[in-house]
This record gives structure tokens, C-alpha cells and sequence, in this order.
């Protein structure tokens, strides 16, 4: 199964801007929007545009126009916005919700796994699996699987943008996360019966060889 690991490091673009170097103030870096492709088809990992300096950091969420490069399976519109807490260890997925996602995380470090079940799909099957911090960012285009665990000690703060209103009703698929044809390598082993660490909904997911 072709997969694709996003563990080493982006190359980024990165410029220093010396505003109030001259006052003794460390320089201000900017790093700049950068997106790779995936070994699935329609599926970026971003990088997001970031100012870091004395005060801290600034990170461009969203930024429409930036993301026109990335083709069709970019977000034209943003209809609804998640924000998760998830304790250390916890894993929440596999989902294909009808529907474009920017996924990353807000605070803390997560283990993304994303599966393509889009039947007609060139890249069907593959599996693209990554670390998250915060600045980095994958677009997952609709009918794509995606999950992901908690690993930083404190957990993680995980943001969904959506195109789309979720509504119990939608149309999509699920894969179970543990599912042993795939052998996603979760950093942190977990009993599956410990619904903490995942939920009952997910544990009962059929895995991705019976879709």
C-alpha cells in the first residue's frame, strides 16, 4: 500500500525582518505559506505563514486566496469551525465525512493518519500518515479518511475547518483506526477497550479491506 510520511521536516521559505534590532530587540522571522502533495491525490500538507518575535507567534489559520494554488479540493468557504481536546493517548477517527477539511492542531502535538476510500480515486488505498504541531496543516479533499492521536504529555488542541455544516445525516465512511490490514503505527499504544482512548462509535468501525 503506497503511503507517504510527512515525519521529516517541511523545507520552508524563510526571511528575517529587523524591525527594532537596532533597539536590542531580537529580530522578527516570518516564515512563509508552503504545501507539498501527498501520495494521496487532492491531499496537501501545509505550511502555514507564521511571524514569530519577542511576543510570541502569529499563524495564518485560513487565508483563501493562498490556497487557490492547491486546485479544486481547496476551501472556497469556511461553514463550520471544531476545536477538540483530547487527553494524551487518545485517538479519534478514521473519517470521510462529505465534505473538504483544513485540519491542524491549535496547542500540543498530534499523529495524523488520513486513508483514501474514494472508490474512483487513482490514489485508492493509499495511506498518508504525519506529525502535527502547531503551523503545519494538512487539506483533506471529501471521501478521505483522516484521524489522529494526542502524544504531547497535556494532549492536544485539534481545529476542524469545515466547508460544509456536519449534521448526523451526512454521508461519508468510516475506517476503524486500529484496523490491522492497515497497521497504522499509533506512537502510543492504547486498550481498545478503554473508551478514554476511544470511543465505542470508532471501535466498531469496519476496517478498510470491508468497505
Amino acid at each position: 500500500m503506497p503511503a507517504c510520511s510527512g515525519r521529516r521536516e517541511l523545507s520552508l521559505a524563510t526571511g528575517l525582518r529587523r524591525s527594532g534590532h537596532d533597539r536590542g530587540m531580537s529580530p522578527t522571522e516570518i516564515t512563509e505559506f508552503e504545501y507539498r502533495p501527498t501520495a494521496i491525490d487532492g491531499l496537501f500538507v501545509i505550511q502555514v505563514k507564521q511571524v514569530d518575535e519577542d511576543r510570541g507567534t502569529v499563524r495564518e489559520i485560513f487565508r483563501e486566496s493562498v490556497l487557490r494554488g492547491l486546485g479544486q479540493a481547496s476551501l472556497h468557504e469556511i461553514r463550520q469551525v471544531n476545536l477538540t481536546s483530547s487527553r494524551h493517548g487518545a485517538i479519534r477517527g478514521l473519517h470521510g465525512e462529505n465534505m473538504t477539511k483544513l485540519v491542524g492542531v491549535a496547542a500540543g502535538r498530534a499523529f495524523g493518519a488520513c486513508i483514501d476510500t474514494r472508490a474512483t480515486s487513482a490514489s485508492h488505498g493509499a495511506l498518508v500518515t504525519l506529525d502535527l504541531e502547531p503551523g503545519r496543516q494538512v487539506l483533506i479533499p471529501s471521501g478521505v479518511c483522516n484521524g489522529f492521536q494526542a502524544v504531547s504529555p497535556d494532549g492536544c488542541l485539534y481545529l476542524y475547518c469545515f466547508d460544509s455544516e456536519w449534521s448526523p445525516d451526512m454521508q461519508g465512511v468510516a475506517v476503524n483506526p486500529l484496523d490491522p490490514g492497515l497497521a497504522i503505527a499509533w506512537p502510543v499504544g492504547i486498550d481498545p477497550e478503554d473508551r478514554s482512548l476511544l470511543s465505542a462509535k470508532d471501535a466498531q468501525a469496519p476496517n478498510f479491506a470491508d468497505l
